[in-house]
């Protein structure tokens, strides 16, 4: 079993991403909030038929916790695809309070700008966390089976290093807290999909009858990562199963699609250096 790369915040309400030290991560968990049910406590989704009132208020409390400015936050729309877009302070502020000015049609953000914060929305999903050597430019994604399927990951490291001159030798991956294996099971359909990316040969589910399969969504996309360059060093993927977990986090599958949504964010504490 991997070393547990998130530690429990002394409020209990989030995990953060404890080795970094230019740079903030970390994923909240269900508790604190002032959600009703079915989406009690900390529902951070304006998009699941909560009180939009609860879940801004929800979102303040988290940015007084985090002691962040929610004018200085960015949101992508999340559409379960396989774009980035690299924001800036100009986009601060988008997606926070109302889904329609979020960053339209993507599922991956990263910044080279301090103190600008990326959030994203989850119940199962893996958070795919990005951050280089120096610190000093960092990114989220949002990978479903959807989107591990559109090799988001990958897409990442690629526009690192094309459009930012970041090798993948000197990028550092964090995978947090989504669906374990014993609990996600899928069918042919996902399993297809999935085989179009993968490298050959290594295989992260296992085949339950015909048509069955329990996946590993945290290690699809890991060796899409290690596919792309990343070396398993730069690594870390986190034990936590959003499913088994119903205390902590709310999942999308256990409570058949009636549930709330945990936030994931990152942020620069420093300016970006001249070095890759």
């Amino acid at each position: 079993m991997n070393r547990e790369p998130f530690a429990l915040h002394a409020t209990k309400t989030l995990f953060e991403h404890r080795p970094l030290q230019q740079a903030r991560a970390g994923f909240t968990t269900r508790l604190g909030g002032i959600s009703r049910e079915p989406y009690h406590e900390a529902n951070y989704g304006l998009h699941v038929g909560d009180d939009p009132a609860r879940v801004k208020a929800n979102r303040e409390q988290l940015a007084d916790t985090l002691n962040l400015s929610l004018s200085r936050t960015v949101l992508a729309e999340q559409v379960h695809g396989g774009a980035i877009q690299k924001v800036d302070e100009t986009d601060g502020g988008r997606g926070v309070y109302a889904l329609d000015d979020a960053v339209p049609d993507v599922d991956g953000l990263y910044t080279t700008t301090a103190n600008l914060w990326l959030m994203s929305l989850y119940a199962d999903c893996v958070p795919l966390y990005f951050f280089n050597r120096q610190e000093s430019i960092v990114g989220i994604a949002h990978a479903g089976w959807k989107g591990t399927a559109l090799n988001i990951g990958g897409e990442m490291v690629r526009i690192w290093e094309e459009m930012e001159g970041v090798p993948a030798e000197a990028i550092y991956v964090a995978i947090g807290p989504s669906i374990g294996k014993a609990a996600y099971e899928v069918d042919d359909k996902v399993i297809s999909a999935l085989k179009h990316v993968l490298p050959q040969g290594k295989e992260p589910w296992t085949q339950n009858g015909s048509c069955s399969f329990c996946l590993d969504l945290k290690e699809a996309n890991a060796l899409l990562l290690e596919n792309a360059g990343i070396k398993r060093a730069h690594m870390e993927i986190s034990n936590a199963c959003t499913y088994e977990n119903e205390a902590l986090f709310f999942s999308h599958r256990r409570d058949s699609g009636q549930t709330g949504r945990m936030m994931a964010y990152i942020g620069l504490l420093n300016a970006r250096s001249d070095e890759g």
